[in-house]
């Protein structure tokens, strides 16, 4: 395994953790670095100290270690273990919820709906105060115990969990935190050609 270009930190507060593979299809098992992107994503988890159980773990076994859950995307394989480590002690610390953002880059357009049911694009979106969802998503103990009586996560879709995150507890307890480069989310076979020259070690 390639180390990620963060150094590995030091273990502290005890942090349970899951690779979220569900709705993702085939993508998360492709190629980066000679590795799939799953295995790099638990490997990241693994040096940030996080203790990896199965997505099919019972919620209540979870709610009992009294711990952060830190969900990590395989999709954003190569985001630095200390940078997972930050927020999951951030969630504990400040008993919020961390999530993992990276600017748009993109041009964005609005989209408007015809008399005629068709679809057309207006003018572009400002992309100052756009974000996306990368990787990860910190619950710290108070709202995994919370989520206890729905026995699952509101989606397993990052953007959609987040949205629901913020519809529950509202958008003062969810914090979003700008990620480093490294941990932009692969979406294409282009997008992981980027990624994995962005972080060749060589």
């Amino acid at each position: 395994m390639n180390p990620h270009p963060y150094d590995v930190v030091g273990i502290a507060t005890p942090v349970a953790g899951i690779v979220v593979e569900e709705g993702r299809g085939a993508l998360p098992f492709h190629l980066i670095h000679g590795e799939s992107l799953v295995a790099a994503a638990a490997w990241a988890a693994g040096e940030a100290g996080v203790d990896l159980l199965d997505q099919t773990v019972p919620w209540d076994l979870v709610v009992e270690l009294e711990q952060p859950l830190l969900l990590h995307d395989p999709l954003c394989p190569m985001t630095p273990p200390a940078f997972l480590r930050r927020c999951a002690e951030r969630a504990a610390v400040e008993d919020r919820i961390l999530v993992g953002v990276r600017p748009v880059t993109d041009t964005v357009k609005e989209e408007h709906a015809e008399s005629d049911g068709g679809r057309s694009l207006g003018s572009t979106v400002d992309r100052d105060g756009l974000v996306a969802v990368c990787s990860p998503v910190v619950l710290p103990p108070s709202v995994v115990a919370d989520l206890l009586g729905d026995g699952r996560l509101p989606a397993t879709d990052f953007v959609a969990l987040v949205a629901a995150l913020r519809e529950r507890y509202g958008a003062d307890r969810v914090v979003l935190v700008e990620a480093p480069p490294t941990a932009r989310r692969i979406g294409s076979e282009a997008d992981l050609a980027v990624l994995e020259a962005l972080t060749d070690p060589r």
